[in-house]
């Protein structure tokens, strides 16, 4: 075996030391969760395994045995409700628009595309004073349908983005071939080519949800008595580090585990159709 070059045990030993530098806050914050408060304000050294682990704050701020200031379970249900509203509605807003774009010419089809693309570059703290008066006007606000809609709008432009890049790789005689055996438009969307990008629905929902679990912005400004979980986690950063430490973490969870389950595509799809596979 000949010996490796010099220049790729530094570019590896770089690489790990660019995924620790980013990976020690989760792993400091997971350990966190897991101290007793004793070992988390120790003033005369740093903690690090020297404690008996304790699910404690994980029971207070999940599952609701304390303080009903730290219980956080109406925001986990929250969330998790307007994360997977919005995602359905994006996923139903976004197949027929990224097929219609990707398969379809018609009028102004550039325009339109510069348009979503327009949409996506925009920053919601562009849009959300306005967005604040309509709801107020409309009653819309300080509910999950409000929250839904503007997640749902703000992930849409990006989910269309994402998944014509999908559509755009499928092999246009599958369609042609399904035509000329008398197969309509429609049948050829829902029968065809939305199974073949199946994975790319899977990474773009993946992605929405995740978008939508950690937005901060519009849940705060379009709510009051409902609090997501980011806001929730705001609102208990208060000298109660075990607290926030297990919630955080406890948050961080379902997005990572849907990452690892679609993580092929995942990549495919960030790349929006430069890496193929």
């Amino acid at each position: 075996m000949t010996p490796r070059p010099l220049h790729n045990l530094f570019r590896d030993a770089a690489a790990m030391a660019v995924v620790i530098v980013f990976l020690f806050p989760l792993f400091w914050w997971g350990l966190t969760s897991l101290k007793p408060a004793s070992a988390i304000f120790d003033k005369d050294a740093v903690v690090w395994f020297g404690f008996k682990p304790t699910f404690d704050n994980y029971i207070v701020t999940i599952l609701g045995g304390g303080p009903a200031f730290f219980a956080s379970q109406a925001s986990i249900i929250d969330s998790v409700t307007v994360a997977l509203g919005s995602t359905l509605l994006v996923l139903t807003v976004a197949l027929p628009a990224s097929y219609m774009l990707s398969l379809h010419d018609f009028r102004m089809r550039r325009q339109f595309f510069l348009w979503v693309l327009f949409q996506r570059l925009m920053p919601p703290i562009a849009i959300i004073v306005p967005l604040v008066f309509v709801y107020h006007h409309v009653g819309l606000r300080d509910t999950r349908l409000g929250v839904i809609l503007a997640h749902a709008a703000m992930n849409l432009p990006f989910a269309v983005l994402l998944l014509k890049s999908f559509f755009d790789d499928v092999p246009r005689e599958v369609g042609e071939a399904a035509m000329i055996d008398g197969a309509k438009p429609v049948q050829c969307f829902v029968r065809i080519y939305t199974p073949l990008v199946r994975g790319g629905i899977a990474a773009t929902a993946v992605l929405c949800f995740i978008f939508s679990w950690t937005e901060f912005l519009m849940a705060l400004f379009l709510t009051t008595s409902i609090r997501l979980l980011p806001v929730q986690l705001s609102l208990v950063v208060t000298q109660t580090w075990g607290f926030t430490a297990a919630l955080s973490t406890a948050s961080i969870l379902p997005g990572f585990v849907f990452i690892l389950l679609v993580q092929r595509h995942l990549v495919r799809g960030l790349t929006m159709g430069l890496a193929k596979g």
